[in-house]
C-alpha cells in the first residue's frame, strides 16, 4: 500500500499520471452477461435501424405494427408467404363435399390426397433448411411462392383422382416456406423474443389454415349464387384466389425484403461480410445433433397434429355431424384460428420461462404444453356423440397444439448456430412427416372411425412427447439434470468448426461468437456465470 501513497479517496490514478492509465488494464474483451435490459442494446448502431439491436444486430423489441426495414419487413413478408401456402395446401379440405361428388372420390382416395399434401414438403423442408444456410431464406420463399403457383391454377382442371392426388402433392410442398420463414426470424431477433418472434409468425402463417376453410366456402357461394355457376364449376374457379396471392407474395418477397439484419446473403458475400460456408459441412454438422432428432420425433406430434386436423376437420364435422358445407368449414375453422394467438402465448411461455430458469424452462413448457395437448386430443375423440362438446374441446385442443408448437420453435435456434437452416429444416419436416404417418395410420382405413383415430393419436401423442425428457445441453442441462458451469456456451457452438474451417469462416465465427455471448441468459436467472477479471499485469502493478 506504501506505493498508492499521495491518492486520495476515490481516486485510482495521479494528476501526473498519463491519458488513459486508468484504463491500461482494461483490453475491451471483458465477459458480459446477456440481459434483457438496455445493456443488450448495441449503442453503435442507434439510427442504422429503426428498431433497438444487440451485437448481431438482430432486433430487441418484436413492434407487430410498423413495417419498416429490415427486421418487421422481413417478419411480415415471411408471415404473408407461410400464411398463403397454408392457403392453398388446405384449399381444398372445406370444399371436399362437391370435389368428391364431382370427381368421385372415395374415402381411400381422400386419405391419400390428405397424406399427399403433406407428405412432399419433408423432403423440401430439408432442402429449404440447406438453401437458407447457403443463399438466404429470401429466394426461398420466392422459389416456393412462384413455382407452385402454376399448379394451384391447374388444380381447377382435374378430371380423377390421380390428378387431385398429385395436385395435393405439389402444391403442399409449398408448406416447406415454414423453414425459411422459422429462419429468417431467427436471424432477425434476439434470443430472448426470439420464441415469441418465431411463434407468432410461424402461427399466424399456421392461420391460413383455418381462415381457408372459411374463405374457400364464402368464394363458393359467391360464385355459385352471384356468378350462377354450377357447383362442378364454382369450386375450380375458386382455386385462382389463392393462385394469385402466390404470385403477388412471392414477387413480394423477392423485391421487398432482404435475408439479413445487414443485407441480403449475396451482397454480403461480394462485400467480403459473409463467406459462404461448405454445404456438405453444415448438413453433416446438422445431422449429427441428437437434439435436432428428438425434436424432430416430437414436432411431428404437435405441427403434425394440426395439419392432421385442417385435413380432416371440415369432412368430419360434415360426415358426423350432417353440417352443412358452409357451417362444417366454419366449425373447423375454430381450429386454425386460434393460431391468431395460441402459438405466439407457447413461444411466449418458452421466453419467459427462460427468463427465469434458463433452457430448461423450455424445455419443461414443450413438455407440459404438448402432454396436455396428447389429452385433449383423446377427450375430442370421446366427444363424438355432441356437437357443443366438440366444438368446445376442439378450441381447447386448438390452444394446446399450436401453444406446443410455439414452445417448440423457442428451443430449436439454439441446437446449432453453424446449421440453423439444416435444424429448422428437419425439424419442420418431422411436422409433416408425424402428419403423414398420423393420417396413414388412423385417417384412412375405412375400418377405423375418424373419433377412434383421435383417441389413438392422442395417445401416441403423450408417448412420443416423452423423449423431450433426452434433450440435455451441456452448459444448460436438460429437464431434470443441470449443465456443467465449467462448459461455456461458446464451447458448444464453436465446437461445430475445426481449427480450419475456423480460420476459413472466420466472419461466421465472429457472428456466432456475439451469439454465443448473448445466449448466456439460457442458464437462467440465478445461474449466470461471473465475469471473469483480466489476469494482473504484475510486472507493471509493481512499478506503481
Amino acid at each position: 500500500m506504501a506505493e498508492m501513497r499521495g491518492l486520495d479517496i476515490g481516486e485510482s490514478v495521479r494528476a501526473d499520471d498519463p491519458a488513459g492509465k486508468s484504463m491500461r488494464y482494461v483490453k475491451g474483451n471483458e465477459p458480459t452477461l446477456a440481459r434483457s435490459d438496455s445493456s443488450a442494446i448495441d449503442k453503435e448502431a442507434e439510427g442504422l435501424f429503426p428498431l433497438p439491436v444487440d451485437s448481431e444486430h438482430k432486433a430487441t423489441v418484436l413492434k407487430i405494427l410498423s413495417f419498416a426495414k429490415p427486421h418487421m419487413r422481413a417478419f411480415h413478408m415471411s408471415t404473408f408467404s407461410f400464411f398463403v401456402s397454408f392457403l392453398s395446401t388446405f384449399a381444398p379440405a372445406p370444399l371436399i363435399a362437391v370435389i368428391r361428388d364431382d370427381i368421385n372420390l372415395t374415402k381411400s382416395d381422400l386419405g391419400n390426397a390428405g397424406i399427399a399434401a403433406v407428405t412432399g414438403t419433408i423432403g423440401m423442408r430439408i432442402i429449404m433448411g440447406a438453401v437458407c444456410d447457403l443463399v438466404g431464406p429470401r429466394y426461398g420463399h420466392a422459389f416456393l411462392m412462384l413455382g407452385i403457383a402454376p399448379v394451384v391454377f391447374s388444380i381447377s382442371t382435374i378430371s380423377d383422382a390421380t390428378g387431385f392426388i398429385l395436385c395435393r402433392f405439389f402444391i403442399g410442398l409449398s408448406l416447406a416456406t415454414f423453414v425459411a420463414n422459422q429462419f429468417w426470424t431467427s436471424v432477425m431477433f434476439t434470443g430472448k423474443i426470439v420464441g415469441l418472434a418465431n411463434a407468432t409468425s410461424g402461427g399466424w402463417g399456421n392461420l391460413g389454415g383455418g381462415i381457408t376453410q372459411i374463405l374457400m366456402p364464402l368464394f363458393f357461394l359467391f360464385f355459385t349464387d352471384v356468378a350462377n355457376a354450377s357447383d362442378f364449376a364454382a369450386w375450380r374457379w375458386c382455386f385462382f384466389i389463392p393462385g394469385t396471392a402466390h404470385i403477388l407474395v412471392g414477387v413480394g418477397v423477392l423485391f421487398f425484403a432482404q435475408d439479413l439484419p445487414d443485407g441480403t446473403y449475396l451482397k454480403l458475400v461480394r462485400k467480403g461480410e459473409r463467406v459462404t460456408d461448405n454445404a456438405t459441412t453444415v448438413f453433416v454438422n446438422g445431422v449429427k445433433n441428437y437434439r435436432m432428432w428428438i425434436l424432430t420425433l416430437t414436432y411431428g406430434y404437435c405441427f403434425g397434429v394440426e395439419l392432421t386436423i385442417n385435413n380432416i376437420a371440415a369432412p368430419y364435422m360434415n360426415d358426423q355431424f350432417g353440417l352443412d358445407l358452409t357451417t362444417a368449414g366454419l366449425v373447423a375453422s375454430c381450429f386454425g384460428l386460434m393460431n391468431i394467438f395460441a402459438r405466439s402465448l407457447g413461444g411466449l411461455v418458452s421466453d419467459r420461462l427462460a427468463n427465469r430458469f434458463g433452457m430448461r424452462g423450455r424445455l419443461w413448457s414443450l413438455w407440459i404444453l404438448q402432454t396436455v395437448e396428447g389429452v385433449c386430443c383423446i377427450w375430442l375423440g370421446l366427444s363424438q356423440d355432441s356437437l357443443a362438446m366438440t366444438v368446445v374441446v376442439l378450441i381447447i385442443f386448438s390452444l394446446f397444439v399450436q401453444s406446443a408448437e410455439g414452445a417448440t420453435y423457442g428451443v430449436v435456434p439454439f441446437v446449432s448456430r453453424r446449421s440453423l437452416g439444416v435444424v429448422s429444416g428437419f425439424i419442420g419436416a418431422g411436422g409433416n412427416a408425424g402428419s403423414a404417418v398420423t393420417q396413414a395410420i388412423f385417417f384412412r382405413d375405412s375400418s377405423l372411425e375418424t373419433y377412434e383415430g383421435l383417441r389413438y393419436m392422442g395417445l401416441m401423442v403423450i408417448g412420443i412427447t416423452l423423449t423431450v425428457m433426452l434433450v440435455h445441453f451441456p452448459m444448460w442441462g436438460g429437464m431434470f439434470f443441470p449443465g456443467n458451469p465449467d462448459i461455456s456456451e461458446k464451447d458448444y457452438y464453436l465446437g461445430e468448426f475445426n481449427e480450419e474451417d475456423s480460420v476459413k469462416y472466420s466472419k461466421s465465427v465472429e457472428q456466432i461468437s456475439k451469439f454465443a455471448e448473448n445466449a448466456k441468459a439460457e442458464r437462467g436467472l440465478n445461474n449466470q456465470p461471473e465475469p471473469e477479471p483480466e489476469p494482473a499485469d504484475t510486472e507493471a502493478a509493481e512499478k506503481l
